[in-house]
């Protein structure tokens, strides 16, 4: 087991964050850099937000990228209208390429689903050339995501289940500051820099936060598929009273901070 992100559907994984993911790539590629010319590798594409956004950003003469969910390979596939682009099923443990393959290799919103977080960096550094970059960004559940933290902290005050839930949420790898920089230190990484990126989570109203989860998708949604029917109408019934708080239902914004880390190959 190389992921702890559950995914049932992608449409749902696409509510639930590919939206967001989508407007945090464009700030990660301006933070990692992409040049004319080079081959780039993305780790953990999902359904293919950080892919067709580096397709966008240079004329890159290839872009490799793989993800451990069959169900976001086939549909990154279906997608894809792009020649330079290749996808496929692999494990970010094991990258399935040769040493000094890559200019660069990225991972955007993984690292902290691979319970091996600093091997997957080590693979990374191994496939890509010296002088290459190596760069990852995860989102900081513990103090950077009001919108989620709204759900774990209204779920804790319920029962002992939701304050498991809040515990494993906001212990991920990767999450804490300067955890990931050591970590790509620790790796080999050089001229090692870490950042924070934010974006802001528009909703257009509580369905439109909660659908996903309800249908089970992501950490969250997989809590809310193990209570049974009576607790988890309770538990949307509270979290849609935070998320109203106190106010006729409709729009809420929030601002959600990733960490993004840079290093290069010696």
């Amino acid at each position: 087991m190389t992921s702890s992100f559950n995914v049932h559907d992608a449409a749902g994984y696409e509510q639930l964050m590919g939206r967001w993911s989508r407007k945090l790539a464009p700030k990660f590629i301006d933070f990692a850099g992409v040049a004319d010319g080079e081959k780039v590798l993305d780790v953990g594409c999902g359904t293919g937000s950080l892919t067709f956004a580096l397709a966008d950003a240079a004329r890159l003469e290839e872009i490799a990228a793989i993800d451990y969910s069959p169900v976001f390979v086939e549909e990154a596939i279906r997608r894809n209208t792009d020649p330079r682009i290749k996808i496929r099923e692999a494990d970010a443990c094991v990258l399935p390429f040769e040493d000094r393959t890559f200019d660069r290799a990225f991972a955007l919103l993984v690292l902290h689903f691979v319970p091996e977080a600093g091997k997957a960096v080590a693979e990374m550094r191994r496939v890509v050339r010296p002088g290459g970059v190596v760069a990852a960004a995860v989102w900081d559940h513990l103090g950077g995501m009001p919108g989620m933290r709204m759900m774990v902290d209204t779920v804790a005050a319920l029962g002992e289940g939701g304050r498991a839930l809040r515990a494993r949420y906001c212990s991920q790898p990767m999450m804490q500051p300067g955890e990931m920089k050591r970590t790509f230190v620790e790796q080999g990484l050089a001229n090692v820099m870490e950042t924070e990126l934010m974006i802001r989570m528009d909703y257009r109203n509580f369905d439109d936060y909660w659908a996903p989860i309800g249908a089970g998708e992501g950490p969250l949604g997989k809590y809310v598929a193990t209570i049974d029917a009576e607790e988890r109408a309770r538990t949307r019934a509270a979290v849609r009273d935070a998320y109203e708080a106190g106010r006729p239902d409709g729009p809420r914004s929030f601002a959600n901070v990733a960490w993004a880390c840079r290093g290069t190959v010696p």
